[in-house]
């Protein structure tokens, strides 16, 4: 038995993508971190980070949403798993480069556009992030130029974890025309039927309370 913790509102979407795509029955625990139950006694006998999510198969846990979604893609195999060595690296590399390049900058954008309060968005640090991400954009934007996916004709795991951090973007209301290759893409990702929930996904957050604490935050 398969048990996922996080509300939907949480990277806990990212993972509930994947196990709609496989198919695989799981019973949801929508623990949330806005209501302190991510530092209950209880959660953090099972993630002691107290985040979310956290994926318990059987007596195994295991937490990192992306990290989640290759182990499941290799365990229940099929055209989402990595098919070799090579994919199998492949995956892992574009699951960190989509962490390490886009997800900080992008949600630095999406919280200045709609993520924090009206009052506290502040455009000009919503175009300072925009700018960041232009390299990262350029680069996935060149490597899909000859191919239809990340790891070449067939939608896999690699595709899912970018797609996950980068439904940020029609979220917020963030363009990627000036990508055209990743704007196609990605909405070619969305509309996979099992990627419905994420249109559901709505949230906010807190603006730190200083300037400094804003950089900390997301760069």
């Amino acid at each position: 038995m398969i048990t996922l913790y996080g509300a939907m509102a949480s990277r806990a979407h990212r993972v509930v993508w994947m196990l709609n795509e496989l198919g695989v029955s799981f019973e949801h625990e929508p623990t949330s971190f806005q209501d302190g139950s991510t530092r209950r006694p209880e959660f953090l006998a099972v993630n002691p980070n107290g985040r979310v999510p956290v994926l318990v198969d059987g007596d195994f846990p295991l937490f990192e949403s992306l990290a989640i979604n290759l182990y499941l893609a290799k365990k229940h195999g099929g055209p989402l798993a990595p098919a070799d060595l090579r994919e199998d690296a492949l995956a892992t590399q574009w699951s960190f480069w989509v962490v390490t390049e886009v997800e900080k900058p992008l949600l630095f954008t999406s919280a200045n556009r709609k993520l924090f309060a009206e009052a506290a968005r502040n455009e000009e640090e919503a175009q300072m992030a925009l700018a960041k991400l232009d390299r990262p954009f350029k680069v996935l934007d060149a490597h899909l130029a000859d191919r239809p996916h990340l790891l070449g004709e067939r939608f896999t795991v690699a595709d899912l974890n970018v797609a996950t951090v980068m439904d940020l973007a029609p979220q917020s209301g963030v363009s990627l025309t000036a990508w055209p290759r990743v704007d196609e893409w990605l909405q070619r990702c969305l509309s996979r039927p099992a990627a419905a929930d994420w249109k559901s996904v709505s949230f906010s957050i807190p603006r730190p309370p200083t300037p400094l604490g804003v950089l900390r935050m997301f760069l």
